[in-house]
């Protein structure tokens, strides 16, 4: 019988600068001032620098991301995280600024990999995207009781340009993202609640979010509908933020 070792415990180092970038569109988002001073409430707890813009155009949410790449690589002291919060009705993929018009998320990604952002290079990049992906309705569903080798070398160390992320959307490709006009969103509101209140890596405070959400209902126009967030890691550490 197989006697399994436990994982290694590594951690990205989070005694540096950490640093958060907030983009929201208020425009007809009724309830997302809520969640911005959640996010500030959360930000501020975590010790995060924490900028925010509201109402962005299309072409400004891709200016907002440039410039915050920009002045993290000209900075000289040690960064250890970055989060970018993401807030605006969306698409599949896209995001619609304040004029209308829609930015593509794979662009502003691209900002803060590995290959783009030297101050970020092996570090954490967290996106929380509070947005529609689409507008199909979730109404729940009852509960029921090749070979491939692998070369690795041990020469200089390099990593991916796309490891170290973690994109975090409010709910699943082809869905509605629900929003309260007056008490915010049911995702940023749960997420705050747990990265403030509870300790332990972050993947595994975004299963409690995920748990919380899914044990929720959301009524719409007196039909109770659910949703779940979708979680998408290359992180290579455990990440700690308390």
């Amino acid at each position: 019988m197989s006697n399994p070792k436990p994982l290694d415990e590594e951690e990205y180092d989070m005694s540096g600068a950490r640093l958060a970038l907030t983009l929201c569109v208020t425009k007809a988002r009724e309830g997302c001032e809520e969640d911005l001073a959640a996010l500030e409430r959360m930000f501020q707890q975590l010790g995060f620098e924490s900028t925010t813009k509201r109402d962005p155009t299309a072409q400004q949410f891709q200016e907002e991301l440039d410039k915050f790449q920009q002045d993290m690589d000209a900075r000289t002291d040690f960064i250890s995280c970055a989060f970018v919060v993401l807030m605006a009705h969306g698409l599949e993929g896209q995001l619609k600024g304040e004029d209308g018009q829609m930015v593509n998320l794979d662009d502003l990604f691209e900002v803060l990999n590995n290959k783009n952002c030297q101050a970020l290079i092996a570090k954490p990049k967290v996106y929380i995207i509070q947005a529609c992906r689409g507008d199909q309705k979730d109404s729940g569903e009852v509960v029921p009781g090749g070979n491939i080798l692998m070369v690795t070398k041990d020469n200089a160390q390099t990593v991916p340009t796309y490891t170290d992320a973690l994109h975090i959307y409010s709910t699943v490709e082809g869905y509605i993202s629900y929003r309260h006009d007056q008490d915010g969103s049911c995702f940023i509101q749960t997420l705050v609640d747990v990265f403030t209140e509870r300790k332990g890596p972050i993947l595994e405070l975004l299963t409690e979010v995920t748990r919380r959400m899914a044990e929720a209902e959301i009524d719409q126009e007196g039909k109770p509908k659910k949703v779940n967030p979708e979680i998408l890691s290359t992180l290579r550490k455990r990440l700690y933020l308390q």
